[in-house]
C-alpha cells in the first residue's frame, strides 16, 4: 500500500504541481545507467561484530573484495535504532519552511536536491539533481545543541546516544582493518597503535536522509553513482529499500534487513591502504509509492593529517575535501582520488 505524503513537507520542486523534470541533468530513462539491478542481496558479505574484535580476517576479505558488508550483532539497541528512524520521519514531515528555520546552523543544517555539503552543512549544487533531503549533524556539536521544541530536543538526545554507539562500532572496524594493513607488506603508520588521526572521532557526522516519493521514479535517483569521501561509512536504513552497490560489472540491490547496519569503505581508507580496500560505487533509487529514511555515520581523518601511499601523491584530508568541492562547482561532479594518483 502506498503512503499518502504531506506534500507541504516536501521541498517545492518535489511537489506534483512543480514543473521540474525529475531527471534534471541526471540519467535518461532507458539508458544503461537505469538498467534494473540484480535481485536479491547478490552475496553481500555478512559480518558478526563480535568476530571482528577476535579475528579481522572476514572483514578484511569483505573490504578487499566488496568494500562493503552487512554488520550484525553490533550491540546498538534495536529500540534506539527504531526511534532514530521514527523521529527522523516525524522531523521530515514538518513543513518545508519549518525545517529550514529549525536547522539553519553549522551545528545542524537542512539541505535538499544534492548529497554534497560543505563542513558547515551548506549544500553544493551538482550537475545531477538528487531526489532527497537531509540533515547534516556534526556529532561533536550535539552536546551544545538545545531546543525548546520537545520533538527537536528528543531527537537531539537520540542523536547524541546513537552517535556514541556509531563511534564505538566504527573504531572497532577501523582497528581490525588497520591491523591487517600493518601486518601486510605495507608500512603506512608511524604509530604503534592504529592512528587516531586517521580515525578522528571528532569528525563524526550523522547525515539523515529522506527520499520522497517520486511519481516518475524510473527517471530519477535519490543519490546518483558515487563513492564516499569518508574513512568509513555506517548506514542504518528503513525497510523501503533502494540502495544499490556495484560489483562484478553489475548493480546489486542491498536488501533492507531489520537491526543490521551497512558498512562501506570510503576514499580515505582506500588511499591509506594503497588500494587494498575498495571505496565502493553505490547509489540510491527512489520509490514511486513510499518514502525512504536512512541514517548514515561518516568519519574522517583529521584535516591536517597527511595521507601517504605508494598509489597517491601525499595529501591531507582538507586538501582532498577542497578539491572535491572545487570539482563539484567547476565540472558538476566529484572526481575524487583520481586527482591525486601518482
Amino acid at each position: 500500500m502506498s503512503q499518502q505524503p504531506d506534500y507541504e513537507s516536501y521541498p517545492p520542486l518535489f511537489r506534483p504541481s512543480s514543473s521540474v523534470n525529475p531527471n534534471h541533468g541526471g540519467v535518461e530513462k532507458g539508458s544503461p545507467e537505469m538498467e534494473a539491478a540484480a535481485e536479491g542481496d547478490g552475496g553481500v558479505p555478512v559480518i558478526d561484530f563480535e568476530c571482528i574484535k577476535k579475528d579481522g580476517e572476514k572483514v578484511t576479505e569483505a573490504c578487499r573484495d566488496w568494500g562493503f558488508f552487512r554488520l550484525v550483532n553490533h550491540g546498538i539497541p534495536e529500540s534506539l535504532m527504531s526511534q532514530m528512524l521514527e523521529r527522523a520521519r516525524e522531523l521530515f514531515s514538518m513543513a518545508y519552511e519549518a525545517k529550514q528555520a529549525a536547522f539553519n546552523s553549522g551545528a545542524a543544517s537542512y539541505f535538499w536536491g544534492t548529497a554534497a555539503v560543505t563542513p558547515s552543512g551548506a549544500a553544493l549544487a551538482a550537475s545531477n539533481f538528487h531526489w532527497m533531503e537531509g540533515l547534516n549533524i556534526p556529532l561533536s556539536k550535539v552536546p551544545q545543541l538545545h531546543y525548546e521544541d520537545p520533538m527537536l530536543e528528543s531527537f537531539r538526545s537520540l542523536v547524541e546516544e546513537y552517535g556514541k554507539h556509531q563511534a564505538r562500532v566504527g573504531k572497532a572496524i577501523y582497528k581490525a582493518l588497520w591491523r591487517k594493513v600493518e601486518l601486510g607488506t605495507l608500512k603506512l603508520s608511524k604509530y604503534d597503535e592504529p592512528s587516531t588521526r586517521y580515525f578522528s572521532e571528532d569528525t563524526g557526522v550523522l547525515r539523515v536522509h529522506r527520499y520522497p516519493r517520486c511519481l516518475e521514479a524510473n527517471r530519477a535517483w535519490g543519490v546518483d553513482v558515487h563513492t564516499d569521501s569518508s574513512l568509513l561509512t555506517i548506514l542504518h536504513q528503513d525497510l523501503v529499500g533502494g540502495l544499490q552497490v556495484y560489483k562484478d560489472n553489475q548493480w546489486i540491490q542491498v536488501k533492507p534487513i531489520p537491526n543490521t547496519l551497512i558498512v562501506n569503505i570510503g576514499d580515505m581508507f582506500q588511499a591509506i591502504s594503497d588500494d587494498k580496500y575498495v571505496s565502493v560505487n553505490h547509489k540510491v533509487k527512489v520509490n514511486e509509492e513510499k518514502e525512504r529514511i536512512s541514517v548514515g555515520y561518516f568519519v574522517f581523518p583529521e584535516d591536517d593529517v597527511v595521507i601517504e601511499s605508494s598509489k597517491y601523491k601525499p595529501f591531507t584530508y582538507a586538501q582532498f575535501r577542497a578539491q572535491v568541492q572545487h570539482d563539484i562547482k567547476s565540472v558538476g561532479f566529484k572526481i575524487g582520488l583520481h586527482n591525486f594518483k601518482r
